[in-house]
C-alpha cells in the first residue's frame, strides 16, 4: 500500500513539472502580431505557424487577416500589428513620407509577374505593347514598374487600367484589354486556361516581397523580430524542398483561398529567401522617385540597420 501512494506521488509529481514546463514556456513566448493580405507569396508565414515553427523559436504569431496591402501597412504604422509581408513599394512610398516602417528581410524572389495574352495576340515582344491596353494592379506595382521601364527602353508605351489580379484575369476573359500582368497563383489560373504567358524570363532579376516590421516595436524587440526570421528561413527550407508536397499545398489552399491545380502548377516558381535584393530595391525607390510618388529614395535608410549582416 505505501509503494503504491509512493508511485503515485511520483506520478502526480511528474505531471505537475510537465505542466509547470509547458507553462513556463508559454509565458516564455514573444507576442508578434503580423497582418497579413492572404496570397501563396506569404506561404513561409504560414508554414512556420502551422507547423509549429514559430513556437520552436519562443514566438507566438497572430495572424490577423487585412483586405489589402495598404491596411496592412497602416496597421503596422499605427501599431494595431508589428509586422506585415508586402510588396516592397508599398513600404518605400510610406518610409520615403516618415512612415516608422523598417524593411527587415526579403519573402522571395524574383517576382513570378508576367504577361498573359490570348494565344492569337501579335504581342511578342515589349516593342509590340505599344499603343495596347493591359490591365495591371498599379503604376507603383513592381511589376508594372519593370513593364513600362522595359517597354519606354523601346520607345514604346502601354495605356494601363488598374486591376487586381482576378478583375484583371477577367477583363481579358471578356476581351476588354490585350493583356493582363499577374503574379502566381493568377498567373497558373491564366495559363491553365490555356492563356500565353510572356516575359517570365526576363522577370527573373526582378525583386519581390519583403518583410516589414513598425520601428518602435523593432527598437524594442529585436531579438524576437531575428527569431522571426530564423524561423522563416527554416519554413523557406522546407518549402523549397518540396513545393507541391501535399500538407504544403493544403497549408496554402486554407490561407490563401487559391485553387489546388493552380497552386500545384506554379509554387516552383516561388523562390523564397530572406537576403535583401537591395539593388533592386533602391532602383525601385528612382523609379517611385521619377514618378513623383516621392521625392526621395529611402534606401538604404528604410534596411533595418539591426538586420545588417543578416539579410542584407
Amino acid at each position: 500500500m505505501t509503494k503504491k501512494i509512493g508511485l503515485l506521488l511520483v506520478f502526480v509529481l511528474a505531471v505537475s513539472l510537465i505542466f509547470s514546463s509547458n507553462a513556463f514556456m508559454a509565458k516564455k513566448l514573444t507576442k508578434i502580431v503580423v497582418v497579413d493580405t492572404p496570397t501563396t507569396h506569404h506561404l513561409n508565414l504560414y508554414v512556420a505557424k502551422e507547423k509549429g515553427i514559430f513556437a520552436k523559436y519562443g514566438l507566438d504569431v497572430e495572424i490577423k487577416e487585412s483586405r489589402s496591402p495598404a491596411a496592412a501597412r497602416d496597421a503596422v504604422i499605427s501599431k494595431e500589428a508589428d509586422v506585415f509581408w508586402a510588396c516592397p513599394t508599398v513600404v518605400l512610398a510610406a518610409a520615403a513620407s516618415g512612415a516608422p516602417l523598417k524593411i527587415i528581410a526579403q519573402v522571395k524572389k524574383p517576382c513570378t509577374s508576367i504577361l498573359a495574352v490570348r494565344t492569337n495576340s501579335p504581342i511578342k515582344e515589349f516593342k509590340d505593347l505599344d499603343g495596347k491596353t493591359i490591365a495591371g494592379l498599379s503604376p507603383t506595382c513592381c511589376a508594372v514598374i519593370y513593364f513600362n521601364q522595359k517597354v519606354k527602353e523601346v520607345g514604346a508605351a502601354f495605356k494601363l487600367v488598374n486591376f487586381a489580379a482576378g478583375p484583371a484575369l477577367a477583363a481579358l476573359d471578356a476581351g476588354q484589354v490585350d493583356g493582363a500582368i499577374l503574379e502566381e497563383p493568377h498567373a497558373s489560373i491564366a495559363e491553365l486556361k490555356g492563356y500565353k504567358l510572356l516575359f517570365r524570363e526576363e522577370l527573373k532579376n526582378t525583386t519581390c516581397r519583403t518583410i516589414n516590421a513598425n520601428s518602435d516595436f523593432l527598437a524594442k524587440n529585436t531579438k524576437a523580430l531575428k527569431n522571426l526570421i530564423k524561423a522563416v528561413d527554416a519554413a523557406n527550407k522546407l518549402i523549397l524542398k518540396n513545393p507541391v508536397a501535399d500538407d504544403l499545398v493544403a497549408i496554402a489552399v486554407k490561407y490563401s483561398g487559391a485553387p489546388e491545380d493552380a497552386i500545384r502548377n506554379g509554387n516552383h516558381r516561388l523562390g523564397f529567401t530572406i537576403k535583401l535584393t537591395t539593388d533592386i530595391h533602391a532602383s525601385l525607390g528612382e523609379a517611385l522617385v521619377s514618378q513623383g510618388v516621392i521625392t526621395k529614395n529611402p534606401v538604404p535608410d528604410v534596411f533595418a540597420k539591426e538586420f545588417k549582416g543578416i539579410t542584407w
